[in-house]
């Protein structure tokens, strides 16, 4: 269910030591039945660990830091008739040379159920729990900030014609953090959506998809002598289209009239086109390309502000040197808008950009073996009004997993 899920609006260049072992989508091979353990290791080095400003006196008097992952889990996948079990266990351990108080034990634990009745009905109910550090991009701290994140889901389609398709989801989103200060970021969002799809023989879908999602942040946040009530209501009405264009090239989208309710920040409600489009082009050769345009509202990890109204384009290409070797290079620019009621004069300090771009090459040694290496860079431009500057980082990422 591709709802406001936290997971799927995380900053472009979050510091989360350890996702980065994940398996390349180019490379990886497809599950196998039963459960097989998992091990990872890797080694990163950040040129600005803690995202601190350009100018501003440095923590401890260090910009960089080196830190080390370890990964252990196990992977399950079975198939029990038409049913489906896929699920993940993963703990990690991330330790620093230097900010060795960030030091922490991470873990990862999801796990998915596949549901098939007959020919007409079928969906999926979800669970997942994640603990990681929380990225630095716009918090100024040398603290340790771990945040937690649960997500439930359930996801539910009727196939009531060989073209029509009625689904029906629900998903409930946590966000917790370790720190006090950051505690006024603390967020449960609920989401209710239905969809009416239309599956042509061509291969191509388009649907019209309804969706309320309602946040609460239990804690009020300070504002000069008041405090904010971040609490939402957000009312959604979307196309999604899935349309292949040609033999090589699919564009996919979820975009319409959005309403967001939240009464600290203004009179009235925000509302607008809002959604993301994304095209894929896959000739018939060593590389592929993607690129994604979006205008969105995110939760932003700030001691100021609850969310952020957010335009972004982004492009991408893979290239598949050999059967083993896979390249993907990635660039994002998104500008973010703090205030998202409309312009007026100083609205302009009141917005930032952050401009990321990645290169990611993946060995397949083995069936189940990798070796990965990448490096970022990640860009933010700065809002003068809240007191945020500019800042450079730059990544660079070595590790191998195996599944066995």
């Amino acid at each position: 269910m591709p709802a406001s899920s936290v997971l799927h609006r995380l900053p472009p260049v979050a510091l989360l030591a350890g996702a980065f072992w994940l398996p390349s989508a180019a490379a990886a091979t497809p599950p196998e039945e039963g459960m097989q353990l998992l091990a990872g290791i890797g080694w990163a080095h950040d040129d600005n660990l803690l995202r601190q400003v350009d100018g501003a006196p440095a923590f401890d008097g260090q910009r960089s830091d080196s830190y080390r992952t370890l990964e252990a889990g196990v992977v399950y996948n079975k198939r029990i008739s038409r049913q489906r079990i896929a699920a993940t266990a993963k703990v990690s351990k991330v330790a620093f040379d230097h900010f060795d108080q960030l030091d922490y034990d991470g873990r990862d634990l999801q796990a998915t159920w596949f549901w098939d009745i007959g020919s007409q009905f079928e969906g999926h109910l979800k669970g997942l729990s994640i603990q990681t550090l929380a990225p630095y991009t716009d918090f100024n701290s040398d603290q340790r900030n771990l945040r937690e994140q649960r997500r439930q889901e359930f996801d539910a389609g009727w196939n009531m014609h060989p073209s029509w398709k009625l689904r029906v989801g629900a998903a409930r989103d946590k966000a917790s953090y370790e720190l006090a200060i950051q505690r006024f970021n603390n967020r449960t969002e609920k989401t209710f959506e239905t969809e009416l799809l239309y599956q042509p023989r061509t291969g191509s879908a388009i649907g019209l998809v309804a969706r309320r999602v309602k946040g609460n942040y239990p804690y009020r946040r300070p504002f000069i002598g008041s405090v904010l009530l971040d609490d939402f209501t957000q009312d959604e009405l979307k196309l999604r289209v899935n349309w292949l264009a040609s033999g090589a090239t699919t564009i996919q989208g979820l975009a319409g009239y959005v309403r967001r309710e939240q009464p600290s920040y203004g009179e009235g409600a925000t509302s607008g086109v809002n959604g993301r489009v994304s095209a894929f082009h896959t000739p018939g050769g060593k590389i592929s390309y993607n690129a994604a345009v979006w205008r969105e509202f995110a939760p932003i990890e700030s001691p100021f502000v609850s969310y952020t109204l957010n335009k972004g384009a982004s492009i991408g290409a893979s290239w598949f040197a050999s059967a083993k070797v896979t390249v993907e290079a990635n660039a994002i620019y998104e500008r973010r808008s703090y205030t998202a009621r409309g312009d007026f004069a100083g609205a302009d300090a009141l917005r930032d950009a952050i401009r990321s771009a990645s290169v990611r090459a993946v060995w397949q040694v083995r069936p189940k073996v990798q070796v990965v290496a990448a490096c970022v860079h990640q860009a933010r431009s700065g809002s003068a009004l809240l007191g945020t500057g500019k800042f450079d980082a730059n990544v660079v990422q070595v590790g191998a997993n195996v599944l066995f």
